[in-house]
């Protein structure tokens, strides 16, 4: 189970954690949406900001945000495997 987060509301005039809360649901915009993991977690944090979103359970599981390393780390590796493929032939 999954949970669908919708901002519709402005967050105009909100109180400092009522922001922060929008942003740790990762919305960002007016309109913006989000499939969110059904957590108690979860729940809590779209409770305390009810009056701006609106949330919806939906079947299926929430996607999974793959991490990506910093570019700087990425280069560095790109580097050191070009390197090594250098050294082989």
């Amino acid at each position: 189970m999954a949970l669908k987060v919708k901002l519709t509301k402005s967050s105009a005039g909100s109180s400092v954690d009522q922001l922060a809360t929008i942003a740790s649901l990762g919305l960002k915009k007016f309109g913006s949406e989000r499939i969110l993991q059904d957590t108690p977690t979860v729940r809590g944090l779209v409770n305390k900001v009810r009056h701006l979103v609106t949330a919806e359970t939906v079947q299926g599981d929430a996607p999974k945000i793959a991490r990506r390393k910093p570019r700087k780390i990425r280069a560095r590796d790109a580097a050191r495997a070009r390197k090594a493929q250098a050294s082989k032939a």
